[in-house]
Formats: C-alpha cells, sequence, structure tokens
C-alpha cells in the first residue's frame, strides 16, 4: 500500500468521528509525505491547517492509523502550499468521500422527477429551470445551537424526503438569524440526495415582481409553469406578500397544485403564520398544515461557535478573547455578528496586525455600541439579558421550587406543579421572547395554545397575588436579569 492509498484510507476510517463538513474543509488538500520507522509526516496547504491539526485532530489521527494497521510513536505536520494548485498530489476529500459513501440514495416513488437544466422542455413545451442556489449554504455547516436545533432538524427531514415530511415548512424569525441559510441548504441537500429534482428558489418580492412582469406581457401561463413544475418551492419572506391580492391568488393556487402532488413547499417569514398581516386566511391556514419552526437570535456559546466557524472559512487564527469579546457585545443579528469580524480581519490585514478588544471596540462604537463588555462577569453585571437557553430556566426553576425538571414537564396536573410550569412558560415568552410553538415543544410537545393559556395566565395572575410576583423576581435574579 502507497502513502496516499494509506492517507486516503486513514480519511475515509474518520468519516463517523469528524463531521462531513469539517473534513471537506480540513482534509482536502493535504496527503501523507512519508511514514518512516512508525513515524508520519502530514503536508497540508497553509500555516492556518497545520495549527488546526495539531491542535485539533493529532490524537484522533494516532487512533486512526491505529485502525489502519500503522502504530506511530510519532507525527509531525509541514506546510506546502503547492497542494492548492490544481495538478497537486494532494487529496481530493469530496471525490473520495463520494466514492467511500455506501449510503445509497433513492427517489421516492411518490418524487417526480423533472429536468433540471436551463431551457429544457417541461409540460406543455413550456421551459423551466432550476434556480441555482448558493452553494455556501449548506446544512452540514450551519452552526447549530439550543434555538435552531429544531428549525436544522426539520430541514434535515424535509432534505431526505421532500414532499412525505413536513409540508409545508414554516421557518420564522426575525431578520438576519440564518432562516436563509437554512432554505437554500434544504434546498442543496436536496439536490444533493436527488440529482434530477427541481428546485425553485425565489423571495416573496421576486414572485410579485415576476407576475407582474407575465401580465404585462400576456404571459402568465410561462409564469405558472416555471414554479408549478418544480419538485420543491422555496420561498423567502412570505410576508411580503402583504395586501397584493393578485400575488396571493397566484400562490394559493401555486401552494394548491404543489401540494396536491406531494411537491414540497418551504417558506419563511419574520413571524409565525398568525401574525401575518394583510395575508389572506386561506392562505395563512394553508402554512399551518405542516410543520412551523422558530429561528431565534442564539445563546452565547452559539454565537462563539459561529465566529469559530467563520475563521476557519477564513484562515484566519484570532484570540480566542477578542472572538469572546465580540460574541458578548453583539446581540441582534449573526449578519452583524459575523460582520463585525470581517471588518476586525480587513482592518488587521491592512494594517498587518492581528485583531485585538480594543480594535474591535473601535469597530463596535463606530456601529453605535457603547458600554461594552469584555468578560462573563461583567456581562452579567452589565444589566443585559443573558442568553440563557429553555433548558437552563427550566432547571432553575425546579430549582426553585424543589421540583424535578421531569415534574415540570410532564403530565401531572397538580397545584405544586402547575403553578411553577406556568410561571416557567411566561419567563421563557416574556423575557427571552421564545415562541410558544419552541415552548410548546420543550414542554413535553405541548400544543403552542397551551404555552400561551399559560402565559396568559400568570400575566393576569401577577396582577393581584403578590408573592407570585416575588417568586417571579427572586427567579428571574437567580437567572441574572
Amino acid at each position: 500500500m502507497t502513502d496516499l492509498e494509506l492517507w486516503k484510507k486513514v480519511i475515509l476510517s474518520l468519516q463517523d468521528k469528524i463531521k462531513r463538513s469539517d473534513m471537506l474543509v480540513w482534509f482536502n488538500s493535504t496527503n501523507l509525505d512519508s511514514l518512516v520507522d512508525h513515524k508520519a509526516t502530514i503536508v497540508v496547504p497553509s500555516v492556518f491547517t497545520q495549527e488546526w491539526f495539531k491542535q485539533k485532530y493529532k490524537k484522533i489521527l494516532f487512533d486512526a492509523f491505529k485502525e489502519c494497521g500503522q502504530e506511530l510513536v510519532d507525527m509531525e505536520f509541514e506546510v506546502d502550499s503547492n497542494l492548492l494548485h490544481e495538478n497537486s498530489n494532494g487529496v481530493d476529500v469530496v471525490h473520495l468521500l463520494k466514492q467511500g459513501d455506501k449510503k445509497i440514495r433513492k427517489v421516492p416513488n411518490k418524487l417526480e422527477v423533472r429536468v433540471t437544466t436551463q431551457g429544457h422542455s417541461g409540460q406543455n413545451g413550456d421551459t423551466f429551470t432550476t434556480k441555482m442556489l448558493n452553494p455556501k449554504y449548506r446544512l452540514d455547516n450551519f452552526v447549530v445551537g439550543n434555538d435552531n436545533r429544531l428549525a436544522h432538524a426539520a430541514c434535515q427531514a424535509v432534505a431526505k424526503k421532500p414532499g412525505l415530511s413536513y409540508n409545508p415548512l414554516f421557518v420564522y424569525g426575525n431578520v438576519g438569524l440564518g432562516k436563509t441559510h437554512l432554505l437554500q441548504g434544504t434546498g442543496n441537500a436536496i439536490l444533493d440526495f436527488y440529482s434530477d429534482s427541481v428546485v425553485v428558489y425565489g423571495t416573496a418580492e421576486k414572485f410579485t415582481n415576476e407576475i407582474v412582469e407575465s401580465i404585462q406581457k400576456s404571459n402568465v401561463k410561462t409564469f405558472r409553469n416555471r414554479y408549478r413544475n418544480a419538485d420543491c418551492l422555496i420561498i423567502d419572506d412570505i410576508q411580503f406578500l402583504a395586501d397584493k391580492e393578485r400575488t396571493q391568488e397566484e400562490f394559493f393556487h401555486t401552494f394548491n397544485e404543489l401540494y396536491h402532488e406531494n411537491k414540497q413547499i418551504i417558506i419563511s417569514s419574520d413571524r409565525p403564520p398568525k401574525e401575518l398581516k394583510g395575508i389572506d386566511d386561506r392562505l395563512v391556514s394553508r402554512f399551518e398544515m405542516g410543520m412551523i419552526v422558530d429561528v431565534s437570535f442564539p445563546d452565547y456559546e452559539t454565537c462563539l461557535a459561529i465566529l469559530h466557524r467563520k475563521c476557519q472559512e477564513m484562515e484566519m487564527l484570532i484570540p480566542t478573547d477578542v472572538l469572546e469579546f465580540i460574541a458578548y457585545n453583539v446581540q441582534n443579528s449573526i449578519r452583524e455578528l459575523e460582520g463585525v469580524l470581517v471588518q476586525a480581519i480587513a482592518q488587521a490585514q491592512l494594517e498587518d496586525s492581528t485583531p485585538t478588544i480594543n480594535s474591535v471596540s473601535k469597530i463596535l462604537n463606530k456601529l453605535g455600541k457603547i458600554n461594552l463588555v469584555t468578560s462573563p462577569e461583567k456581562f452579567m453585571e452589565s444589566g443585559r439579558k443573558p442568553m440563557t437557553s429553555c433548558d437552563e430556566v427550566i432547571d432553575l426553576v425546579s430549582d426553585y421550587y424543589k421540583l424535578t425538571k421531569y415534574d415540570l414537564i410532564g403530565e401531572r396536573r397538580s397545584r405544586e406543579i402547575m403553578i411553577p410550569r406556568q410561571v416557567c412558560i411566561y419567563l421563557l415568552r416574556k423575557e427571552f421572547n421564545f415562541s410558544f410553538e419552541r415552548i410548546g415543544t420543550e414542554f413535553g410537545g405541548r400544543n403552542h395554545t397551551t404555552a400561551m393559556h399559560a402565559f396568559n395566565k400568570i400575566v393576569r395572575d401577577i396582577k393581584k397575588d403578590q408573592k407570585l410576583v416575588r417568586d417571579i423576581n427572586a427567579i428571574k435574579k437567580e437567572i441574572g436579569l
């Protein structure tokens, strides 16, 4: 076995131990330069990759070599930038993993396959295309945290069985929280599983503009075929259909035709269906027929993971305290979080320096952020709401009332359990703005109306029950609010 063959075998053995997305990022264009006297010399394309291998993968590589029949006593990593050239001897991990992938992907019987190439004929001779999706948006490079775990899982399920699981899928949340990444990532995943499928992605604004244009050109039939011949239709920012009666009428019929043919429909919005203003009730009712999931701003740990991931993609080593400083002080949008990091890196490159807390604070000041915090202690002292997960709040409320977590989320309905349960739901909604759907899921899969009833009951009771007010204030203090 040659060194190259051994290295490929080692990489394939790591498939169950390292996420596929990480393997594509870090192991591509690498090679085993030599194996002499039980010492392996591995060549990588950049200094950044070299440092990452030393910090993250050295131990796991020792185990992988042993699994492949080579017990090592030493390992070193050398940099060879020539590995990035097209004809280098670096391993093409994308091709390697496809070859080693034993999973047979079959198209379900209910999924009608259509061509995806621009200009091919669809039904009735009209042409249609698959909308090109941004390849950087993948489900496997989406950073999953407590606040988007359900949405990510739903998108994965839809990608594996489009039209058969969670149809329609409705994803909602504020601007800049990753909805577009999830939607396009799902579209890309569907095409990975079913390469002959037609995935059409667009915004509600684009849908509206195309209707106007087709009416002006008396070409509505072509417009309809473009959208109704899709195996998966993805529409972003559906709230922009508000008060556009003709557009809503067209979308209603498009939705019905696709739904009845078991074609997948995925929709995003900045709010849940019930809160959409200016949208026809019959459309809202259809949005509620499937799975509704929300995406909230992630907790501190997930923000930090997003920043680390961005550094990997940009091949930049940023001091951990700088990344923590950004995560402490950006609490509105993932786009803003990444934007501050990109600005810090760009500034450092122009000045041939390394980003520091001081340099990043100047960037944040320009964005109008003052009273910046630099540590977890100051973060709590600042009076800001800490990024707390549902589980943490449930645990704190359980401890306060001397109950178990399973008492709180279980089925028992005695008064000594019902009041703490309602208090917990109230805090999750009032202080952390979790959706009622999300809260219901966390509390044993209850309906969102149950969570809404519990919240409203506490809102009424705190107006007349001083003990309840004291209990809630005490719990809020424990949380750090």
